[in-house]
Formats: C-alpha cells, sequence, structure tokens
C-alpha cells in the first residue's frame, strides 16, 4: 500500500556562508514535544504496569490454576483503584502491557522513543493479536514501519490492509464462515427510540448505504425540505423496509442505484475458470479490493464483476497495477476524467482524512478561476470540510509535478504534509524516439 500523510517540517535555510541559527520553537512544535513526552511515559507505564503483574503473579506460581485466575483479578482491581479507572480500563492496560513487552517489543521501542503515540499502539496490539500466532511477527514489524509515518486513521486502514493481504490464502473461507452468523436485530433506546441491526457483508452494506444517501440527497435539496440529510436517510430506510416499494419517494430520487468501485487483479478472475493460476495451489498476491471497504473474498469479486450494471469494475494486472479495463459503460453518470481521478486516490486527498473518494468532490488545486485545467494532473478528491478548508483557509494545496498525484499541503505555520494516492495510473510508451529515450504517452 502506498503512504499516505507524511509530515515534513519545512522552514527557511540560512543562506550559505551564514552561521547556523537554530529555529526558534513555535506553538506547534511546543505541541509536537509534549505529545513526544507523553508517548515516552506512556511507554514506561506499559513497562511498569507489565513489571508489576509478573512481580505479583510470581507469588502464586505453584497455588493452582484458581489461584491464578483469584490473583490477575486482584491485580485489576488493585490496578484500577490506585489509578481511579474502571477494572475494564485496568485489565486492557494489563493486556496491552504484556502484549507490547512479550510479543511486539519493537512497537515498544518505537513508543518509547516517541515515534508513535499510544493510540497506535492500541490499535497494532487490537489488531495483530488477533491473526494466528505464526502470522504476527511479520505483520508487527511491517506495522511499526508503518505506525511511525501515518496518522491514526490511515494506520488503521492500512494496518488492516496489510492482514487481509497476508491472510489472504483463508479469506475465502473465513468469510463463507461468517457469512452463515448474518442476522437482523433491534436494539432499544431511550425515549421511544431504537436502533435496527443488520449484520451482513460489508459490501452489500455498502452498497446500501450509498443507495440511500444518493437518493437522500435529491430528497434533501428539494424547495420547502427542512429535514436533515441524516433524517431523510433515515426517513427513507424504513419507508423502503416497511413498504417495501419507492412509491412514497419523489420521482427524481427513484431508480438510483448503488455505484461501488471493485478492483481486481485480472489474472484472479481468470483462476477457477478453466485456466491455470499464478503459482499453483497459491491466492493471488493482492485480494480483490471494494473502495472504502478494503479486501472481499475472491469468489466475491468474480460475482460482483459478473455483468451486474451496479458496480464498475477497474482490472488490474497483477504485478504492475496496469489499469486494463475500467467498464466504462457500467459506472455512470461521473465522466471517465473523475472515474480515473477517484480510483487513483481512493480517499479524500487531505492530510489522515478517511472519506471515500466516491463521495468527494473532485478539485482543481489550482483553481478554474486562476486558469488552472481540468486534468489528472490539476484534479484531486477532498471531502467538502477540505475543500472549503483549501478554499477559503490559509493552507496551500498543490499537486507535484510527476508524482503520480501526490499532494503537498503546505499549513499556515510553515509545516509540510504529502499524501500519496493509493494508486498508480500507468504510463505507457511508444518505441523509442531519436534520442533512445522512450516518450511516454
Amino acid at each position: 500500500m502506498d503512504e499516505h500523510p507524511t509530515p515534513q517540517a519545512v522552514g527557511p535555510t540560512a543562506a550559505e556562508g551564514d552561521m547556523f541559527v537554530p529555529p526558534v520553537p513555535d506553538a506547534v512544535d511546543l505541541v509536537l514535544e509534549t505529545a513526544t513526552i507523553m508517548s515516552v511515559l506512556a511507554a514506561q507505564r506499559y513497562a511498569r504496569v507489565d513489571a508489576m503483574r509478573r512481580e505479583l503473579l510470581a507469588e502464586a506460581v505453584g497455588r493452582g490454576a484458581g489461584v491464578l485466575e483469584i490473583v490477575e483479578r486482584s491485580i485489576r482491581l488493585e490496578l484500577a483503584s490506585a489509578m481511579r479507572v474502571t477494572e475494564y480500563a485496568a485489565g486492557r492496560l494489563i493486556v496491552q502491557a504484556e502484549a507490547l513487552m512479550r510479543r511486539y517489543p519493537h512497537a515498544w521501542d518505537s513508543l518509547a522513543g516517541g515515534r508513535m503515540t499510544e493510540k497506535h499502539v492500541e490499535i497494532l496490539v487490537d489488531l495483530v493479536d488477533a491473526v494466528a500466532p505464526e502470522l504476527r511477527e511479520s505483520i508487527a514489524a511491517s506495522a511499526v514501519a508503518l505506525a511511525e509515518t501515518e496518522s491514526v486513521g490511515a494506520f488503521r486502514r492500512g494496518l488492516r490492509d496489510l492482514i487481509a493481504r497476508t491472510e489472504a490464502k483463508t479469506l475465502d473461507e473465513r468469510h463463507a464462515a461468517a457469512v452463515r452468523n448474518r442476522h437482523v436485530a433491534v436494539d432499544q433506546g431511550a425515549d421511544g427510540m431504537g436502533t435496527l441491526l443488520l449484520h451482513h457483508p460489508i459490501v452489500e452494506l455498502h452498497a446500501i448505504y450509498g443507495r440511500i444517501t444518493a437518493m437522500a440527497k435529491v430528497i434533501a435539496h428539494r424547495e420547502g425540505e427542512t429535514r436533515t440529510l441524516d433524517q431523510v436517510r433515515a426517513d427513507l430506510a424504513a419507508d423502503l423496509l416497511v413498504d417495501g416499494s419507492t412509491d412514497c419517494v419523489p420521482t427524481a430520487a427513484r431508480g438510483i442505484r448503488a455505484q461501488v468501485v471493485v478492483t481486481v487483479p485480472v489474472l484472479s478472475l481468470l483462476e477457477g475458470d478453466g485456466r491455470p493460476a499464478l503459482s499453483h495451489g497459491a491466492a493471488p498476491a493482492d485480494p480483490p479490493v471494494v473502495e472504502g471497504v478494503g479486501p472481499i473474498p475472491l469468489e466475491t469479486a468474480r460475482r460482483l464483476c459478473g455483468g451486474d450494471a451496479k458496480w464498475m469494475r477497474v482490472l488490474t494486472h497483477p504485478e504492475t497495477g496496469i489499469v486494463l479495463s475500467v467498464g466504462r459503460e457500467r459506472y455512470t453518470p461521473p465522466a471517465a476524467l473523475r472515474r480515473l481521478v477517484t480510483w487513483r486516490a481512493d480517499r479524500c486527498m487531505a492530510p489522515g482524512c478517511g472519506m471515500p473518494a466516491s463521495r468527494c468532490d473532485v478539485d482543481h488545486q489550482i483553481r478554474w478561476v486562476d486558469r488552472g485545467e481540468t486534468s489528472l494532473d490539476n484534479n484531486a478528491p477532498l471531502c467538502r470540510g477540505h475543500h472549503l478548508l483549501k478554499d477559503n483557509g490559509d493552507w496551500v494545496v498543490r499537486q507535484i509535478a510527476g508524482s503520480g498525484g501526490a499532494i503537498e499541503w503546505l499549513s499556515p505555520t510553515k509545516r509540510r504534509y504529502v499524501v500519496q494516492p493509493e494508486r498508480r495510473v500507468p504510463v505507457f510508451v511508444t518505441a523509442a524516439a531519436g534520442d533512445g529515450r522512450p516518450p511516454p504517452f
């Protein structure tokens, strides 16, 4: 996976020959210094919590399993009482401390050096502990490197994708088992309200949410409509489920269908159709991915790419990622340029933002009124909030020339943040030019 926001401080440089003068810390530097100290102290707390637990457990060795269980509960109560937190919070702290000191020492080193935050550590332990023990070491090593460069949201997504790719060989089997647990439930709330819970494959849930949102936006923009988008969305879902038809929906909102982008290594689709796989008995190196969702089972991808008009198919070479088919007749109304821009980015191109690109504005980095062009080199998806910030705040935003879509954000304090797109658009070449170099086109 390509990198997401990477903060890089930018400041004025001393003229050649001048005496070097260290930069004076500004307000942001002081905040970052405090954040680093908090990470260092958090690492020390984990180390001391684990040491306390091991010391108290040592006294119960040899006294039977029942005694150990009581001692463990006693340790949680002691820690919770001393720190004035709940026993649940104390228990999580103990689990995380044990994981860092025993299974993921490199993560503890990174936290102790202020290179990742405590939130990164919590995500790492929760997600990596859930995978098979034999896979943890290799995943944890990559996870630490990821945590030291990514924001919390991008790190969570990146780590989930990393785990999914590592577990790709068993993704189909695990998904099939999980599908058997699909169900609907009602969670009763207060004041006569409640929550309808639909436990179902995530691809279909995103399609449902996308369709309801598209219909709700049509209704919310009608003259005289006073409901919020969330209220319209909830009313629509209830009407459709209760009445079973769209008769209650305005004509302009009928017929709207979900639009979901599924990206599949093209040779993966050929396996199982009488054609040889890439290697005998091996799963594809990269599993199919749905925009805004993540990896999905190969069989689900084959079904979605089988001709259903609701799906935009992006077929890629399994090694180079070159786009082989976009299925233009299947993804309307956006124009081909918008499809390519959103496919390349996958998400809002602001630092740390996780909004799917399909729900973003396609922004001109050089504004149209400033003679900016509508082109792949000048367009990128930004969510509405970051779009407004870019156009009305003091941030300077530009697409880095020749980067393949990387966006540079220069903050009001002159700090530089670079956001890389999720995918690369391929460059095709013709025969060598007169100077011997193959010209791109």
